[in-house]
């Protein structure tokens, strides 16, 4: 037992080891409560009666001693440090810490050879400004402008554009710089949120597929609705390659509600289980015997697919960019000039590659709300294409994988008359049984494909070729609804 001059000494020792920061920095070991501090037993004299370690817990020390340590923390750990607890949230918002920061990374250029400390540029900021501010002003302001440098950088790689597709060259490259990635929040009617990342992803000519799926799925009964949002890391380093461990950016592209998983949005299935499609572009599958998730299928279009994943908030999707009404040169000849590309695949392989200039409907065709638009005409045999394989949507889980025949992923881009994106969707179809044909150049079995929006419809039909064993397209017909075209081109009809 220490005493008199040794207990002093242990009563130092201590006191110094409870402000010693492990290696690494305050998040090189994180504790049951996020960050903490290990305290290690003496040696020699100071040895304490057990030589077991001792956690001395960040939390009990005084705000002014942790302002001190969160002073040496750069922009993410402070960022994570503010999600252990409450405390630590307020004591990261701190403006002083924040000033600091946005001083040092956005510092106006001077001129003279003098270069001011970090310091002494902090400090030139008037005081009044920092503490007249609510707490995490400056933290706001210096995440609105990295990611406002986010957004110039992006714009510059999707710059460059196509002109046969009207989209950007170099998306890909977009998402690979930006660390892109795509997550699913399920939530439960009680409020309870499971957020699962993407498992597989495959990048297409005009779109990107994305998977989820595993073992840990919530029952399908307790949940009621499905976020769609794509992340990044709220700091992008082009120097470095995206880390998917620090603070990350959520951006909601769409919300889905399950309690829509019924007969009318059921598209497909087979032995194990059955599909559904939800607009936009969401496909879900539903074991047959359990009645639960297998998996979800996400299918984004190109077309602002950047943009949608990148700059919305997480509750919030990102909206558009005001359209300034393009100009209808003739408005009785109807609409002319206009350029579709078409795909139909499914796990990589491609069933359609199709690519038709030089659309155009008159003013006449106008019935229903909607202008009709001939692609691939049944009388015209010249027109009528094969889908090259045998069509059928390839699905995998973790245990098993299968494929649901007659139904693929149907990619549209249509161009107007300047080139410019008009209608584009990304989004799994099938195949449905009308009959025999009864053209005079065709003997077999008829089916058609059908997709609706609020911008417009698809209507393809087909003919099974027995004797060649293929699909052949007789015809191809788009509908835009007449709201979409006039707020396009500032017309009437």
């Amino acid at each position: 037992m220490a005493t008199g001059r040794g207990r002093l000494l242990q009563q130092h020792w201590r006191g110094l080891q409870a402000l010693r920061l492990p290696p690494g920095g305050v998040g090189a070991a994180p504790g049951p409560a996020g960050f903490s501090l290990r305290q290690c037993a003496g040696r020699g004299r100071l040895r304490a009666e057990s030589t077991a370690e001792r956690s001395v817990s960040l939390d009990s020390m005084p705000s002014e001693v942790l302002l001190k340590i969160f002073s040496n923390l750069d922009a993410v750990t402070l960022l994570c440090t503010g999600c252990v607890n409450r405390r630590f949230y307020h004591l990261a918002n701190d403006n002083f810490l924040w000033i600091r920061i946005y001083s040092a990374a956005f510092s106006p250029k001077r001129s003279n050879w003098k270069v001011n400390s970090v310091e002494k540029t902090a400090g030139s900021v008037n005081v009044l400004s920092v503490k007249d501010k609510e707490a995490g002003y400056w933290k706001k302001e210096y995440i609105a402008k990295q990611r406002a440098r986010v957004r110039a950088a992006l714009a510059q790689v999707l710059k460059p554009v196509n002109p046969y597709t009207g989209l950007p060259v170099k998306t890909k490259e977009a998402v690979r710089i930006s660390g892109l990635g795509w997550v699913i929040i399920l939530k439960e009617k009680n409020g309870k949120e499971y957020i699962m990342e993407h498992i597989d992803l495959s990048i297409n000519d005009s779109s990107v597929t994305i998977m989820w799926y595993g073992k840990t799925w919530p029952r399908l009964a307790t949940l009621s609705t499905l976020d769609l949002c794509g992340v990044t890391p709220v700091f992008m380093d082009q120097s470095k390659t995206p880390s998917k461990n620090g603070p990350r950016w959520h951006s909601l592209i769409a919300k889905y509600n399950l309690s829509n998983l019924t007969e009318s949005t059921m598209i497909g299935g087979d032995r194990l289980l059955r599909i559904f499609c939800l607009c936009p572009g969401l496909l879900v599958g539903l074991w047959k015997r359990e009645e639960e998730l297998a998996f979800v299928m996400a299918n984004l279009h190109f077309h602002q697919l950047v943009e949608k994943s990148t700059l919305g908030s997480a509750t919030v999707p990102y909206e558009l960019p005001p359209h300034t009404p393009l100009l209808d040169d003739n408005p009785e000849y109807g609409l002319h000039g206009y350029q579709l590309h078409i795909d139909m695949h499914s796990g990589g392989i491609f069933y359609l590659c199709g690519t038709f200039r030089n659309l155009f409907t008159k003013k006449g065709y106008i019935e229903d709300g909607y202008v009709k638009i001939v692609v691939i005409s049944f009388k015209n045999n010249t027109e009528h294409l094969p889908l090259i394989g045998k069509v059928g949507l390839s699905w995998r889980t973790d245990i098993f994988d299968g494929c649901i025949k007659s139904c693929s992923i149907m990619d549209i881009t249509l161009l107007d008359e300047y080139g410019k994106p008009f209608w584009c969707f990304s989004s799994p179809v099938c195949m449905r049984a009308l009959g025999p044909s009864d053209g005079p150049s065709f003997l077999g079995q008829t089916s058609c494909v059908d997709y609706v929006d609020s911008e417009g419809k698809v209507h393809v039909e087909l003919v099974w070729i027995k004797e060649t064993e293929e699909y052949f397209i007789v015809s191809l017909v788009l509908y835009l609804r007449i709201a979409k075209i006039n707020r396009w081109f500032g017309t009437a009809y």
